[in-house]
């Protein structure tokens, strides 16, 4: 069974989550994930119209970021926002991309 590492946001620079959201695809993700309040998302439930490998990609450099969290259920891979942890490390950085 995959098991995902997720990282210390003590670990995690600002310059880090920055570069994790300079893309619009992971902005994307993590607009999704702010509007789902909380909701876990499989992989395939993203709207992207990217490879498999490069939805994988973008997750991961998320997942890095501290941004997201993802657990295993079975076969299955849920995924959900680190908001709350992520708010006390970057106060209102989450607010600036849920405005759009």
């Amino acid at each position: 069974m995959r098991q995902y590492r997720h990282p210390s946001l003590r670990s995690v620079s600002l310059a880090k989550a920055m570069q994790a959201l300079s893309d619009p695809w992971r902005i994307g993700i993590v607009q999704d994930l702010l509007d789902a309040d909380g909701k876990e998302f499989t992989c395939s439930e993203f709207p992207m119209s990217v490879s498999k490998a490069t939805r994988s990609h973008h997750l991961e450099v998320l997942r890095q970021a501290g941004l997201i969290r993802t657990r295993v259920n079975g076969k299955t891979c849920l995924t959900c926002l680190r908001a709350e942890e992520f708010e006390k490390r970057f106060p209102g950085l989450l607010a600036l991309i849920k405005s759009r």
